[in-house]
């Protein structure tokens, strides 16, 4: 009995070393290797060098001069990282349905010139609630704002969008994105800040 006791301990031990402290280091030190920017959190930083945020997680962003990201359910005042997740309201959700009917009214006083109508994913969170990405129609829908917020014309606003604009993943995964931080640090750099 004894004799089993200790092989099961040798193999505990074995598999904790194994499992628990060879392969994790393993595949972070070849994640460091191989995709070092990836495996440090996709962080950005502004051309001063102070970091402002990651590529990968969306953030609050209400300045008529920038893009604004989809809305989001993440904490209690939304874009909190540490507490991803959606609204988590039914499709018959009078709460969601206030709230989507609130947004609307917000983006078109905000938005005067923007065509109509509203791009569903700007009244809409994802599932996570830092969704980093805009579409297309999202981000060239609020081009007008930032335009006059700006002072340029809409002409260049859109062509800085259409620069920034990302294809399906593998070529096929998705549609076209703008990822929302990019694209407004891309804005600073090519009109200054506002």
């Amino acid at each position: 009995m004894l004799n089993t006791a200790v092989i099961a301990c040798r193999v505990a031990v074995f598999t904790l070393l194994l499992t628990g402290v060879a392969y994790p280091l393993l595949v972070t030190g070849l994640a460091q290797i191989l995709f070092p920017h990836q495996a440090n959190g996709s962080l950005v930083q502004e051309d001063q060098g102070c970091l402002v945020g990651s590529e990968l997680i969306g953030q609050r962003c209400s300045q008529p001069a920038y893009f604004q990201p989809r809305p989001s359910a993440a904490g209690d005042l939304g874009y909190d990282p540490l507490a991803s997740g959606g609204y988590n309201f039914g499709p018959t959700s009078r709460k969601l349905r206030d709230r989507a009917i609130s947004d609307l009214e917000r983006l078109q006083k905000e938005n005067p010139a923007a065509a109509s109508p509203v791009p569903s994913e700007l009244v809409t969170a994802s599932a996570s609630g830092l969704d980093p990405h805009l579409s297309l129609a999202g981000a060239l829908w609020q081009v007008p704002r930032v335009a006059r917020a700006r002072r340029v014309t809409p002409e260049r606003i859109d062509a800085v969008v259409r620069m920034h604009l990302e294809g399906p993943d593998l070529g096929f995964l998705g549609v076209p994105r703008v990822n929302v931080l990019l694209l407004n640090l891309a804005l600073d750099r090519q009109f200054g800040k506002p």
